[in-house]
């Protein structure tokens, strides 16, 4: 039988070293769920909507030539695109885009400027529940036993009172203004972020990394803000970008029934409720405000539900 040279023959296919080399860089939980948040076309455009709104929040009135207070009878209810042609105004020669009100005041300037109130209320309040949220139910949920049903039961009768009438009683004792709006509903805004926390912990406590930093002699407190908290952030960063659009019409609503901002400051809401009272004669009054709480809102939900997708290990491929 004829012998066969080996050097005939080629090796097809992976050899026992390419077999052990990592196919692809290893990704971190954090990493894996950006990754997923980037193909997430929608909430892009929402993060994108978000950052354009903050921007003219932030900078159209600090650039607009018009106050936002100064009142000129001479151009009561002008329509959209009116030039101002008074040259005893500062903004001689500039363009209401927007309009003006019923005293003569830019539209534009008042939606930016109230923008700019809104989702400071909003995103202040958020962090104030995300901190008394995540202390409150952090301790709740790993200490357990009595102390875990008197807390609960707490919350539940905090839970029980209305909003509207803690938001009465605190207009009464405080003045009207942003930190009265935001102490009323961080009173109770920050139970939901207590509850959801609580239940993350109750469930994390029992892993053996927490009974391995037990048995180190890790005190309670550095347990909770090391190991459990940090473990609950994916959780935790979904509810604060939901809750912020909860505040914004809270304070909204506020403001339509009177509630809100004091004047001559202003803010979405005051403005939907000055709007309303011209709906029929200068409609853009009233739409204007209200397009800009409603996409708002619409942003934060949505890029909410992207951030939940992403970080959903269920969903990994």
């Amino acid at each position: 039988m004829e012998h066969i040279d080996k050097s005939r023959f080629a090796h097809v296919g992976e050899s026992a070293h390419d077999r052990e080399a990592i196919a692809r860089p290893s990704l971190t939980f954090t990493q894996d769920a950006m990754r997923r948040l980037v193909k997430n076309k929608v909430a892009l455009v929402c993060v994108v909507i978000i950052i354009l709104l903050t921007l003219l929040s932030i900078f159209a009135p600090m650039l607009s030539p018009f106050d936002y207070r100064e009142q000129h009878y001479g151009h009561t209810n002008a329509p959209i695109g009116t030039v101002c042609d008074d040259d005893t105004m500062p903004g001689y020669g500039h363009v209401h885009l927007f309009g003006t009100d019923t005293l003569g005041r830019d539209i534009f300037t008042r939606v930016w400027m109230g923008g700019r109130v809104s989702l400071t209320i909003a995103i202040v309040s958020a962090l104030v529940d995300l901190v008394l949220g995540s202390i409150y139910g952090g301790i709740s949920g790993y200490f357990g036993g009595t102390l875990d049903i008197i807390m609960m039961r707490l919350l539940e009768i905090i839970n029980g009172i209305p909003y509207l009438i803690i938001v009465i009683l605190l207009m009464m004792i405080m003045k009207p203004g942003m930190v009265t709006i935001i102490v009323a509903y961080s009173l109770v805004g920050w139970i939901p972020m207590a509850r959801l926390v609580r239940g993350q912990v109750v469930a994390l406590k029992q892993q053996e990394y927490i009974a391995a930093a037990e048995a180190m002699g890790a005190s309670a407190s550095r347990i909770i803000a090391r190991h459990l908290l940090p473990n609950t952030l994916s959780v935790v960063i979904v509810r604060v970008t939901l809750s912020i659009p909860s505040a914004i019409f809270s304070e909204a609503y506020l403001s339509y029934i009177g509630l809100g901002i004091p004047l001559p400051m202003c803010s979405w809401g005051s403005l939907a409720q000055a709007g309303i009272e011209n709906f029929r004669i200068y409609p853009s009054q009233l739409i204007i405000p209200a397009v800009c709480i409603s996409l708002t809102m619409l942003a934060f939900n949505m890029f909410g539900d992207g951030l939940r997708d992403a970080f959903d290990p269920k969903l990994r491929r």
